[in-house]
């Protein structure tokens, strides 16, 4: 027990939290985007898998991590392109939709790897992200090295938050946003064209997803598993629940999920004669909980899972 209130173990348990959070709050900003403008999208997992492949392949062939970044934002983008073809332009179901691209995602993204990589026994590796400590800040005791020492894809991160909170409250695309998103009749009415506005927000949103599974092959580890995302892009999901919808609240929830992920980790380390699938189990499971206590709660968009066709708007 006195380990745990050790400077440096609060220390680097405060910049695992930072760095755990980092891809649910890229996922879950996408995902708000997305769900915002009325369109759920379950691609989410398989979006972030081929985020983290591209990205890491890229970067292995080209040589720029930059560019795998760059890439893996770009694929997450198609993705989002195609689940707007198919949830907002055909119509179909959303779920079906999603689930069906996170299984296609899933498939083509160890099918690529394999065909460029074969089956190495030693998984090929990258040089990753190294973190940047920023001046003054980081000398701050206790808080300083853990908050303010780490890669740069956290800090963009942190910063994306303001910038998607004045997005959908302070602007005028916000408001056509939600007002998509709630009752694209009147928005439509208004002369905001609907199908133009889910579309693009998915693309958006696929985007940060991409972005936020490349950053676990680029920065957390520096190599690409079949496993890398582990459920992520489903916590993510709760994640727009617990925040009810909302870019702040969700990058809390993001954060409750890294202190728990790295604390799992740091007992593991500990030596505390449990299972480490225990562990492993623990933020899932108080995510779970955390979600069943919010969510009858939760202000959903009115709007999602319901397809807009406009010659239907008058029936």
């Amino acid at each position: 027990m006195g380990e745990m209130l050790d400077i440096a173990f609060i220390s680097g348990l405060i910049g695992a939290t930072m760095r755990m959070a980092t891809p649910i709050i890229f996922a879950t900003l996408g995902e708000i985007l997305a769900e915002r403008s009325g369109v759920l999208n379950l691609g989410i997992e398989g979006i972030m898998l081929m985020g983290a492949m591209t990205g890491f392949l890229i970067t292995f062939t080209s040589g720029s991590i930059w560019f795998g970044v760059l890439a893996a934002a770009f694929v997450g983008s198609l993705l989002g392109l195609l689940m707007a073809l198919l949830a907002v332009n055909l119509g179909l179901s959303q779920h079906v939709s999603g689930l069906g691209i996170t299984l296609f995602a899933t498939g083509l993204a160890m099918f690529i790897y394999r065909l460029h990589f074969g089956s190495p026994t030693v998984p090929p590796i990258i040089q990753p992200f190294k973190q940047i400590a920023l001046p003054v800040l980081s000398k701050i005791p206790l808080i300083g090295p853990g908050l303010f020492t780490q890669y740069s894809l956290t800090y963009i991160a942190w910063m994306l938050i303001p910038v998607m909170s004045i997005l959908l409250y302070k602007t005028k695309i916000g408001l056509k946003i939600r007002t998509v998103g709630e009752n694209p009749v009147v928005a439509d009415t208004v002369g905001v064209n609907v199908t133009l506005t889910r579309t693009l927000c998915l693309v958006a949103g696929g985007a940060l997803m991409g972005v936020g599974g490349s950053f676990l092959t680029l920065a957390h580890q520096n190599m690409f598993l079949i496993d890398v995302i582990g459920g992520r892009g489903w916590v993510a999901i709760a994640m727009v629940i617990f925040g009810n919808w909302d870019p702040l609240k969700g990058t809390f929830g993001a954060l409750i999920f890294g202190f728990l992920d790295g604390l799992q980790l740091r007992l593991q380390g500990m030596g505390i004669a449990i299972s480490f699938h225990v562990f492993l189990m623990i933020p899932y499971l108080l995510t779970i909980v955390a979600l069943i206590g919010v969510s009858r709660k939760a202000a959903v968009p009115a709007s999602l899972l319901k397809p807009y066709r406009r010659e239907e708007k008058g029936g």
